[in-house]
């Protein structure tokens, strides 16, 4: 007789599931032969429909988490990325062709240029994850990151399910790959002048570095296996993760971004050895610590580096922030912003970003220079009496930019990358989006451009008066020579291309949507396990229902004469494992921001639902 407790098991969940309409997209396939595929091509298999936007850092890290997966369950799991652009440039089709081998997705790609897709699956965020069973039901919906493992679980009962109804088809995929380009560079990222008049160059998509001759062609050596990977060592055992940013440090060291490992790495260049300097290797999530000992600190997706202030200051393009690394006592912390991404001046500790991608110190050594790409701005660091201040020199926020020049205050870019501090107090700008080269001089207030058709460029270094530019998408360095006289670009303005929300006037019921994934629940046992923050572009367009909160749901009410504006959305949800035998049960963070255009309309809806992870049950 055996008296021991049965082992524990989570009652099963009954799923929604709701025909799931077809892939469609102006810019066709990818990575799938020439061929077109339809929703019956995929019947058989777990679907799971990536919408992205290659801009967006949030859906780079879930292209990461979606690497196991692809991997354990590639005979019944087929992944689909849906590229679904925000900025003019994310439409263009040989964009989204670079992209997806910029950042090695090794599955099917619909380019979808006007959001039919997205539309027709009501997605309102990237990233957005539809899960869609064997027989062509979606039975699940995810937004933001952290939902691998959930989407794993479910995946694991589709396949039990429709295995035992013999509605689940195993075997190879759809995904074919493309036949490999050799060139000495790939989409490389970022450069550094080295003592010599040489360049080491972060060789992004191969996880290397490169040392160049000052020819800006010749390579010297390689530094990395070109394998993804994260391991220190010398040159032919080091491993990156599509790094970044590079910069000096004041012991002659280079300090590097690796972004997808989450680290910053330091390069001896004497000893051809390679250290971790900051970072554990893990991503950080809402909660972790933003302080400590350098190496027992997670981060987020650094991209660029640069030394300022006598610290070393770290671009955080994957939490919106910007942080610093003291050598001299080997720690890490928060230096600014709050998470919230967005156009918000003011004390380094209220200040908002959205992703920081780029950085430069004055050549004063007085103001750290920021390309702050998602709200196309150009942003800056300065001395504010005791502490620092943030201001905006050129950008509004989230959803305008474009190719304009003039005054600091009308003039656009479009997601810029990088920026170079120039000798006479001004600003070169690495316009990515807008294939351009732009100049802000701080003194006249003017924007100008300085040169065009470079493709994608992504960062510049000034030598001898020049120059030398990182066209990424062109896999090379280009020397220009500084006009004496830039251009002049009347240029266009855009707005980005979603349709705005209808709703109705009064108050609006704001709903995110949370179900825990199976076997888990939320965690509660150190207080409330989620959060929600609300904000408003304006800010004064709300009268109630901004500033954070527990609840996942909120009366929003709309200033008298309110017609349209832009709602900020962020959300947090913790789950555990609901076992109640488990002392250290494994828990999981899933969390996601929106920004929603709303119109005012008498025809609108008064509630708005915004599904965290789940399906929204009053649809």
């Amino acid at each position: 007789m055996n008296d021991a407790a049965p082992a524990y098991t989570p009652a099963p969940r009954r799923r929604a599931r709701v025909r799931a309409p077809e892939l469609i997209g102006m810019g066709g396939w990818l990575n799938t032969g020439g061929k077109e595929l339809t929703l019956a091509d995929l019947r058989g298999k777990c679907v799971v429909v990536d919408f992205w936007t290659f801009c967006c850092v949030n859906c780079l890290h879930v292209l990461d988490e979606l690497r196991e997966l692809e991997e354990k369950h590639r005979d019944t799991v087929v992944i689909i990325g849906v590229h679904s652009p925000k900025f003019v440039h994310e439409a263009e089709h040989q964009a989204v062709v670079d992209a997806v081998e910029r950042y090695e997705v090794h599955h099917p790609v619909l380019d979808d240029p006007e959001l039919a897709t997205w539309k027709q699956y009501a997605v309102r965020a990237w990233p957005t994850l539809v899960v869609i069973d064997p027989e062509g039901y979606v039975v699940a919906q995810h937004a933001g990151e952290g939902h691998a493992h959930a989407i794993a679980k479910l995946v694991e009962e589709l396949e039990a399910e429709h295995g035992a109804k013999g509605t689940l088809r195993r075997g190879d995929g759809p995904y074919v790959a493309p036949e490999p380009v050799a060139t000495h560079l790939r989409f490389p990222g970022k450069a550094l002048l080295l003592p010599d008049g040489g360049f080491l160059v972060s060789d992004t998509t191969r996880h290397r570095l490169v040392e160049i001759e000052r020819d800006s062609e010749t390579v010297r050596r390689h530094v990395g296996t070109g394998d993804r990977g994260f391991a220190d060592g010398g040159p032919e055992e080091v491993r990156f993760s599509e790094p970044q940013g590079l910069a000096a440090l004041p012991d002659g060291r280079i300090a590097v971004a690796d972004t997808v490992n989450h680290a910053i790495r330091a390069l001896d260049l004497t000893t051809g050895m390679t250290t971790t300097l900051v970072g554990t290797g893990r991503q950080w999530w809402q909660g972790s610590p933003t302080t400590g000992p350098a190496r027992e600190v997670d981060l987020s997706s650094p991209w660029d580096v640069a030394w300022f202030a006598d610290r070393l200051w770290i671009a955080m393009a994957g939490v919106h922030q910007l942080w610093t690394y003291d050598p001299a006592t080997e720690t890490v912390r928060v230096a600014a912003g709050t998470t919230n991404e967005g156009l918000v001046d003011g004390p380094v500790d209220e200040a908002w970003f959205a992703q920081p991608s780029g950085l430069a110190t004055s050549a004063d050594g007085e103001r750290l220079w920021v390309a702050d790409s998602e709200t196309s701005a150009l942003r800056y660091v300065e001395r504010d009496g005791t502490g620092f201040a943030v201001r905006t020199a050129v950008g509004t926020g989230l959803f305008d930019f474009g190719h304009r020049d003039g005054a600091a205050d009308q003039a656009l870019f479009q997601h810029p990358l990088g920026v170079t501090a120039l000798p006479d107090g001004s600003v070169a700008v690495c316009d990515t989006y807008n294939h351009a080269l732009r100049r802000y001089d701080p003194a006249s207030g003017e924007v100008t451009t300085l040169a065009t058709d470079l493709r994608e460029p992504s960062d510049a270094v000034l030598v001898e008066g020049d120059l030398v530019v990182v066209e990424s998408a062109r896999h090379r360095l280009t020397r220009l020579r500084l006009p004496e006289e830039a251009v002049r670009v009347a240029g266009q303005a855009h707005h980005t291309q979603r349709a705005a929300t209808e709703i109705a006037p009064g108050t609006l019921r704001l709903d995110v949507v949370f179900q825990a994934p199976a076997g888990q629940k939320l965690d509660t046992r150190y207080g409330p396990s989620t959060r929600l923050l609300v904000s408003a572009t304006p800010p004064e367009l709300l009268a109630e229902g901004s500033g954070p909160g527990t609840d996942l749901f909120r009366d929003l009410v709309l200033a008298d004469g309110v017609t349209e504006g832009v709602l900020h959305v962020s959300a947090m949800a913790a789950s555990c494992d609901d076992d109640p035998e488990n002392e250290y049960p494994a828990c999981h963070v899933h969390q996601q921001d929106w920004g929603v255009p709303f119109r005012v309309s008498a025809e609108g809806t008064p509630r708005l639902p915004l599904v965290l992870a789940g399906m929204d049950e009053q649809a």
